[in-house]
């Protein structure tokens, strides 16, 4: 099976995603697939390489390429010698996280394509992609969220309308980049410029006093596992592990338990929220679903990140091994979703 996996990215979610194909690489099963690694400089450049080991970005051994939106002739078209020569693939793996990955940026040009992909439509990726979106239809559907206020470009919020502390985020952006806990009123305005750096649209939400806990789903419509469930223990701050300088060693702050240390019943109840979630954001393929859950036993949805990480350290990969799927089957089981539809 001739499968483009597409890594990189322009978003500033850049070396994770670089980081997260490395790791398709170790597991991926030759035996089953033949891979064209489809690598998307930080400037935006197409490249087809040979893998996505270092060096690659300086161009040694990839040629320039692009995934052809004609349905008459779809595929990778691939430059050489002057002249384009399509390839043929059978399904596209986008190892992309955050800004035009996520957001259906790159499932729209799938979508031209005809060529069948992993994960999320454009629709469930917008909604997911922009936090307040996704409170909106989560609530809608009976899903507790945190109380929540979002502030367009050439708005300066007063300071004094809210309860402290507070979250301020970019929008539409991932990995806690541009995240401030803001404690007292005069923090917030510079709270605000530093989200703003990364999205003109900027959420403020009440922090939530509880456990932040985390749940793998994997499925389309009604058909849906999920791993086990974590939970993350903070000594100081917030979690933010991709921004470490050396992630895979640890964080400062930080530490992810799987299985998570909570009641039967409330791993049950994270698990069935989880899917609630994911079905009423219309979800498919997979996703890594981020809440908190309350001393009282309440669950309330953080964040859905339709294309999780998969790093040696990442979440999403851990949970399904603690349920007993590991990352080669669960490579496996997406490309099976995006091409029929159905589980393995």
């Amino acid at each position: 099976m001739r499968i483009g996996i597409l890594f990189g990215g322009c978003s500033e979610e850049h070396p994770v995603s670089v980081k997260s194909a490395r790791e398709v690489a170790k597991n991926l099963d030759i035996d089953k697939y033949e891979p064209f690694w489809i690598g998307i400089t930080k400037s935006g450049a197409w490249l087809l390489c040979d893998g996505p080991g270092e060096g690659w970005e300086n161009g040694g051994g990839c040629r320039p390429a692009v995934l052809s939106p004609d349905r008459d002739a779809p595929g990778l078209l691939v430059l050489e010698e002057g002249r384009y020569r399509t390839i043929e693939l059978d399904v596209v793996l986008p190892v992309l996280h955050g800004k035009l990955g996520e957001d259906g940026a790159v499932q729209g040009l799938l979508e031209l394509s005809g060529i069948p992909y992993v994960g999320c439509d454009v629709q469930s990726s917008a909604l997911c992609m922009d936090k307040s979106l996704t409170y909106l239809v989560a609530r809608s559907a009976g899903i507790a969220t945190p109380n929540f206020w979002f502030v367009s470009a050439n708005e300066r919020p007063e300071p004094g309308g809210f309860v402290y502390p507070v979250f301020v985020k970019p929008a539409r952006s991932g990995s806690s980049f541009g995240v401030s806990k803001v404690s007292r009123e005069d923090e917030l305005p510079s709270a605000v410029e530093v989200a703003r750096q990364y999205d003109s649209k900027v959420l403020i939400e009440e922090a939530v006093a509880g456990s932040e806990v985390g749940c793998a789903v994997m499925g389309n419509d009604s058909d849906l596992i999920v791993g086990e469930v974590d939970q993350i223990s903070l000594s100081h701050g917030f979690f933010r592990i991709h921004q470490e300088s050396e992630p895979e060693s640890g964080s400062d702050n930080s530490a992810v338990t799987v299985p998570a240390d909570v009641p039967a019943e409330s791993r049950a109840l994270v698990q069935e929220t989880a899917k609630a979630v994911y079905r009423a954001l219309g979800c498919r393929g997979l996703a890594r679903v981020d809440m908190f859950l309350k001393e009282d036993g309440t669950v309330v949805l953080n964040e859905v990140n339709t294309f999780p990480g998969l790093t040696s350290y990442s979440r999403y990969p851990r949970m399904m091994a603690a349920a007993g799927v590991p990352f080669a089957e669960v490579i496996d089981r997406i490309v099976s979703l995006a091409l029929t539809g159905k589980l393995r």
